[in-house]
């Protein structure tokens, strides 16, 4: 979110990957707050891209979000079924290009195989243990989606609805209105 003072202090997201036996997850909660004050409760910041192949979840600005989803569909649709290759081209794009480089906000994408989160810094970072998160709440869900992945009976959709439901116990900036997207 923005240091610069004529923008408000927004705040307010979880956005949770989980990939367990060949199950992938995303996960984000509902919650926009501008200070102290809870803006939206029912915000959706989880979508199915390319054609229902690949989840993203974004963190920061809205606007901000959606251009690079947008871009991110673009260039998913120039390296089908190539998630890493297209997160690569996005990252680098977004490093480089003076329009982009400018937008605050973080992706988390996956598809059936991969979870990335991507940066504006030029980050493309796979989890080494299939759980990845970002946000406000987002270290939270990710010590308990780790912590909840060895659990016997537990799917990848139920190890983020409980580590995002712990988030949202402990996070003041998160909700538990999920959007839950499944592969």
């Amino acid at each position: 979110m923005s240091n610069n003072s004529a923008f408000p202090d927004w705040h307010g997201t979880t956005i949770l990957a989980v990939r367990k036996n060949g199950q992938t997850v995303v996960a984000g909660d509902g919650q926009v707050s501008m200070g102290q004050t809870i803006v939206k409760g029912t915000a959706k910041k989880v979508r199915k891209l390319a054609g229902g192949r690949v989840i993203a979840g974004f963190a920061g600005s809205t606007a901000d979000a959606f251009t690079l989803i947008e871009r991110l569909e673009a260039k998913l649709e120039q390296y089908p079924d190539q998630l890493a290759r297209a997160c690569v081209d996005l990252a680098k794009d977004w490093r480089t290009d003076r329009y982009l480089r400018r937008l605050e906000a973080m992706l988390l994408v996956a598809d059936k195989d991969q979870i990335f989160t991507v940066t504006g810094v030029g980050d493309v970072l796979e989890p080494e243990h299939g759980v990845a998160a970002i946000g406000s709440g987002g270290n939270y869900a990710l010590a308990a989606g780790r912590a909840l992945l060895d659990v016997d009976g537990l799917d990848a959709e139920a190890v983020a609805r409980k580590a995002m439901g712990i988030a949202a116990d402990i996070c003041v900036y998160t909700n538990g209105a999920l959007t839950v997207e499944v592969l």
